[in-house]
C-alpha cells in the first residue's frame, strides 16, 4: 500500500439496502425513474448525503456528454498512488450487448456484470445508465514488467521508465483458466515469443473436446480457427502462455485451460512491449486497498468460486497488511470492507466518503462509441463460452503439466503451452 491518510469516516455504511435502492433507481430497466435519469438516485444520494453538505447533483441524464478516459494507458501522478483511471457510465442503444461494450471500453464480460447487477447483459435496453468499471486499483506488488491478478480478471504492464519519467501502467482484461483447470499464481517470466502460432492440441483437450461432440484436431494451424490468435507470449510455468483468442467475448471469463487470454488488439500491442526475460507476478486478491490525492479506496470482487481460502481470509489479509496502526485496522473501515465485500462490485469506493453510491456521484458520464459490429457472437454463440466454463473437463489439470506445444509459422523453434 502507498502512503497517506484516510479521510475520517464522514457517513455510515449502509450496505444491502443501499444495494437494493441502487437497483431500483438505476438497474431495473422497468421503472419509471431511470426514463427520468435516474432521478430516484439523486434523491436518496441527498436524503443519504453526510453532514457535511456534498454539492447536489444533476440527474446522470442532465450531465454534461463527455468524452472516455483511455482505455488502457495510465500516468501515476505520485510514487504513492495505485488507484488509475475513474469510473464511467454509459447509456445503452437498443443494440447493445455487454460484450460489445465491455470490448469497446477496454473491459471483459464479468467486470460489466459485477459492476451492473439486475441489468440483462444481453437485453439492457434504449437508455439504460450502465456503470462502466474504468478505474482498478494496482496489486500491492513491485510494479514491474507484467502483473496478473485473476481474481479481478485483468492484466498490468509496467514499462520500463527512464530516471525521472513518470511511471506508467497500461492495463487490459483477461480470460483465465475455468474450474479444474486453473491459471497458477507465484514467480515467472516471459521466455519466448510467437506469431501466427501453430496448435499441437494437447491429448487431453482433444479427448474433452471430441466428449463434447465438438472433436478437435490434433494440429490447429495458424488462422481463423486457432484458439491461440495470432501472438503469444511463452511463460517458464510449463504450460501456460498469455497469447490471443478467436474468441474474444470470452475476455474476462472463466474460459481457458489455464492459459490468459487478452482481446487480439490488446495482445499485440503488449506482444510489442514485452520482450524476453520480462517478469510475470501472477497473484489472486479479490480485496484490494489503495491510495490516490491523499484518499483510501476500497476495490472489491467475488472471490473466485475455487479460491482455497474464504472471504473473511482474505478480508483479515487485507486488513493486516496496512498494520496495526494503518488505517485498515480502524473497526468503521473494516466494518464499510465487510460490506463492500458482501455485494462486491469491482469498483473502488473512497472510504469515508459514503459507500458504493458515491461512485455514481463522482462517476464520468460519456458517449457510446459502440460501432456495430456484424461479427459480433450471437447470442447463442457467447452462450455457449458460458457454458463451456461451466462445465467439467474431461480430465481436470491440476497442474496445467500436459502440455501441447506451439510454434511460430515457419520458425524453428517451440514452446509449450496448454490452451
Amino acid at each position: 500500500m502507498g502512503g497517506g491518510q484516510a479521510a475520517a469516516p464522514r457517513s455510515t455504511v449502509r450496505g444491502k439496502d443501499s444495494m437494493n435502492a441502487l437497483r431500483l433507481a438505476c438497474v431495473v430497466p422497468a421503472l419509471g425513474a431511470l426514463l427520468s435519469g435516474c432521478a430516484v438516485l439523486e434523491d436518496f444520494l441527498a436524503r443519504g448525503a453526510p453532514e457535511a453538505a456534498e454539492p447536489e447533483l444533476p440527474p446522470l441524464a442532465e450531465r454534461p456528454l463527455l468524452d472516455p478516459i483511455s482505455r488502457n494507458r495510465f500516468v501515476l501522478e505520485t510514487p504513492e498512488q495505485s488507484v488509475v483511471g475513474e469510473p464511467q457510465i454509459v447509456f445503452t442503444r437498443a443494440e447493445d450487448t455487454f460484450s460489445a461494450l465491455a470490448r469497446e471500453y477496454g473491459l471483459g464480460y464479468d467486470e460489466l456484470v459485477e459492476a451492473n447487477p439486475g441489468v440483462d447483459p444481453w437485453l439492457p435496453g434504449e437508455g439504460t445508465p450502465v456503470l462502466l468499471p474504468t478505474q482498478y486499483v494496482l496489486p500491492d506488488v513491485p510494479r514491474r514488467g507484467i502483473v496478473l491478478n485473476i481474481a479481478a480478471k485483468r492484466l498490468f504492464y509496467f514499462p520500463a521508465q527512464a530516471e525521472g519519467e513518470p511511471v506508467e501502467v497500461l492495463t487490459y482484461p483477461i480470460g483465465i483458466g475455468r474450474v479444474g483447470w486453473e491459471t497458477p499464481v507465484g514467480e515467472a517470466k516471459v521466455i519466448g515469443k510467437a506469431v501466427d502460432p501453430v496448435w499441437y492440441v494437447p491429448w487431453s483437450v482433444q479427448q474433452e473436446h471430441k466428449a463434447a461432440g465438438d472433436p478437435l484436431p490434433p494440429i490447429v494451424p495458424p488462422g481463423p480457427d486457432n484458439p491461440l490468435g495470432r501472438h503469444v507470449l511463452q511463460l517458464d510455468l510449463p504450460g501456460y502462455l498469455i497469447h490471443g483468442t478467436n474468441k474474444p467475448a470470452g475476455v474476462g471469463m472463466r474460459v481457458s485451460h489455464g492459459c490468459v487470454r487478452l482481446y487480439p488488439e490488446d495482445i499485440e500491442t503488449l506482444y510489442g512491449l514485452a520482450e524476453r526475460g520480462t517478469p510475470v507476478t501472477i497473484v489472486n486478491e479479490p480485496f484490494l486497498a489503495g491510495w490516490r490525492d491523499g484518499e483510501l479506496y476500497l476495490e472489491m470482487h467475488r472471490p473466485l468460486e475455487d479460491d482455497p481460502h474464504g472471504a473473511d481470509a482474505r478480508l483479515a489479509k487485507l486488513f493486516a497488511s496496512a498494520g496495526e496502526d494503518g488505517p485498515l485496522a480502524d473497526p468503521a473501515v473494516q466494518d464499510q470492507a465487510r460490506a463492500l465485500a458482501s455485494e462486491p462490485l469491482g469498483v473502488p469506493v473512497r472510504v469515508g466518503a459514503g459507500d458504493f453510491l458515491e461512485i455514481y456521484a463522482r462517476a464520468r458520464v460519456v458517449k457510446n462509441t459502440v460501432e456495430p459490429d456484424p461479427d459480433v457472437p450471437t447470442l447463442a454463440e457467447v452462450r455457449a463460452l458460458l457454458d463451456a466454463a461451466d462445465a467439467e473437463p474431461a480430465e481436470p489439470a491440476a497442474t496445467g503439466a500436459e502440455a501441447g506445444e506451439a510454434a511460430a509459422g515457419g520458425a524453428p523453434a517451440t514452446a509449450e503451452l496448454e490452451d
